[in-house]
């Protein structure tokens, strides 16, 4: 496999991975008002393929945050208890759409990455070309 080839095989996968976590991100911050809802959080794993393929990066299988539910006081909610209280999420939004950011940045890093092989792999060909 060429060393373009490779390039642009690490690069893809960090843009899957970036993908998949700005989409859980983003359930989190959708959800971040249900009732019961879990946080979830995903990591990265480099993956080898074989001794000639470079190493690539995928996402963890999704694992809920087992941090405590905030406690809500309203006694007009249909799930309040009693006393007037029910169970929100554990999503912190300032930490979501900071780590949002940082998603979003790796994965344009990773977009600019693979253009940039791209087109000095189109270069090489129209040197080998000529």
């Amino acid at each position: 496999m060429s060393d373009f080839a490779k390039s642009l095989e690490v690069s893809s996968s960090g843009l899957r991975a970036q993908a998949n976590r700005l989409r859980h991100l983003s359930e989190n911050i959708s959800n971040a008002d249900t009732p019961g809802y879990r946080r979830k959080l995903v990591s990265f794993e480099t993956a080898f393929v074989s001794d000639d393929m470079p190493a690539t990066v995928k996402t963890s299988p999704v694992r809920l945050d087992q941090s405590e539910l905030e406690t809500v006081y309203d006694p007009s909610h249909p799930l309040a208890s009693e006393a007037g209280e029910y169970q929100g999420s554990n999503v912190n939004l300032l930490i979501e759409l900071a780590d949002a950011k940082e998603a979003q940045r790796s994965y344009e890093a990773n977009l600019k990455m693979f253009e940039q092989t791209r087109k000095m792999s189109a270069g090489l060909m129209d040197l080998l070309r000529r």
